[in-house]
């Protein structure tokens, strides 16, 4: 476990021990602190809240793989598990924000480490409150920049179907849509849950206004978001929907084709089919090969201008060659 302590307004990281994170938790009045968990999870020990010496009773799950979106007030103490987006999964932040002080654990390398420490400088947040709709932002910026990033593949991928259908296009559009999926299935859990807390803490007088601000912020932030996303999965549906379009529209163009064959050959049908019955008429009067020939080959030619005039004449033949 990987200790940081993260300084503002610089937004500098200085490398703690567990008791030095511990003595500053309980003294400093404003403190940020990283908290890099191993990726391998090793025995199960005590919780870490307990190790960071915070009270621990309604804390066991922070710093737990597989928790699900939380955000809930215990006391003073406001608890979340955020997802966030790292490039093609989505990871989860487990954070306390206290009035002193603001906790953020993970798994592995920092997932925000450069963008909320930018934020940091560019903001200077007051208080721990501030720092955390700080970084509560942050992991909303990383659902929009994945929205909108898939929304463009999305765009680029129906302009070249309409350009070149190709097999693997249905590929691609289907991993584009497990993606906005993943997206709709990791973000939303996460705000329904934001938005009761939000909802209950803005019920009551003595919420201060500077912080009903930044909840106000965060929800319409949350909103875009979400709408982003909606748009990303109506943009594959849309382009699920042409990409059948055009399959429909190429198979028509064989069946038209294929009834274009079967006119040209179909006297030929006609004529095996007339000159194989054995009436009286047939064997006695055209037993001439000069009348088998004319009705043969008059017959076949006759059908064919006809049908060339037709086709003309209803400017179907133009279609079929724009299709072809």
């Amino acid at each position: 476990m990987i200790v940081r302590m993260v300084s503002i307004p610089e937004g500098a990281t200085t490398r703690l021990s567990l008791a030095e994170a511990r003595q500053r938790l309980a003294l400093d009045p404003f403190l940020l602190l990283d908290v890099e968990l191993p990726v391998e999870e090793g025995p199960a020990g005590e919780p870490l809240a307990h190790r960071l010496g915070l009270d621990a009773r309604e804390l066991a799950w922070f710093g737990r793989k597989g928790e699900s979106a939380r955000a809930e007030f215990l006391g003073d103490i406001a608890t979340f598990v955020v997802p966030v987006v790292h490039g093609d999964r989505v990871a989860h932040l487990h954070m306390l924000a206290g009035e002193r002080h603001l906790v953020v654990s993970h798994w592995g390398r920092a997932v925000l480490a450069a963008d909320w420490t930018t934020s940091l400088r560019r903001e200077k947040p007051h208080d721990a409150v501030a720092a955390l709709f700080l970084v509560l932002q942050e992991a909303l910026t990383t659902f929009r920049r994945a929205a909108v990033g898939a929304r463009l593949k999305v765009e680029e991928l129906e302009d070249d179907m309409f350009a070149k259908r190709r097999p693997e296009q249905i590929y691609r559009l289907s991993h584009l849509r497990r993606r906005a999926a993943l997206l709709h299935h990791s973000l939303l859990p996460y705000l329904q849950v934001v938005e009761e807390m939000i909802t209950r803490r803005m019920m009551s007088p003595d919420f201060p206004v500077e912080r009903q601000r930044l909840a106000q912020e965060f929800q319409r932030a949350a909103r875009l978001v979400l709408a982003d996303i909606e748009s990303l999965q109506e943009a594959t549906r849309r382009a699920f929907a042409s990409y059948g379009s055009l399959i429909a529209g190429e198979q028509n163009g064989v069946i038209n084709r294929l009834a274009i064959v079967s006119v040209i050959f179909l006297p030929l049908s006609f004529l095996t089919g007339f000159f194989g019955m054995n009436f009286a008429f047939m064997t006695d009067e055209l037993e001439s090969r000069v009348v088998f020939w004319l009705l043969a080959i008059g017959l076949q030619a006759g059908v064919l201008l006809v049908s060339l005039y037709v086709l003309h004449r209803t400017r179907a033949w133009r279609r079929l060659r724009d299709q072809a």
